[in-house]
């Protein structure tokens, strides 16, 4: 099972689920797409998500939205950021894709291959 989290309107999101695509078809895998702007992530989901790509938490932020500077989020902790990921999906970088309980912000999209390739 592969999972992206995706948003249509972004060129490398589109990008990155065509790549994604090719491969589930490839080795016969169930590609689940999440629209984390229609379905939120909890933040619960967001802590596993988190869990699963290891790094800082600030990676998984969009820090040149304007939502990010109105938050005050360049002083936030990893509790206020993910908080602020809950309440905000349009902060949620893009695009996540998680293959084999690993995980990987896709930016550029050919990080993909680094996934798929366990």
């Amino acid at each position: 099972m592969i999972t992206i989290y995706h948003n249509p309107r972004c060129s490398k999101s589109r990008e990155a689920l065509t790549l994604a695509e090719q491969f589930s078809n490839e080795k016969k895998l169930a590609l689940e797409i999440v629209d984390y702007q229609k379905t939120p992530l909890t933040l619960a989901q967001l802590q596993d998500l988190h869990r699963t790509l290891g790094g800082p938490v600030r990676a998984m932020v969009r820090d040149n939205e304007p939502e990010y500077a109105a938050l005050g989020l360049a002083q936030a902790d990893d509790a206020g950021l993910l908080a602020a990921l809950a309440a905000h999906p349009k902060l949620l970088q893009r695009l996540i894709v998680v293959y084999r309980k690993r995980a990987v912000i896709a930016r550029p999209p050919q990080l993909l291959d680094q996934l798929f390739a366990i």
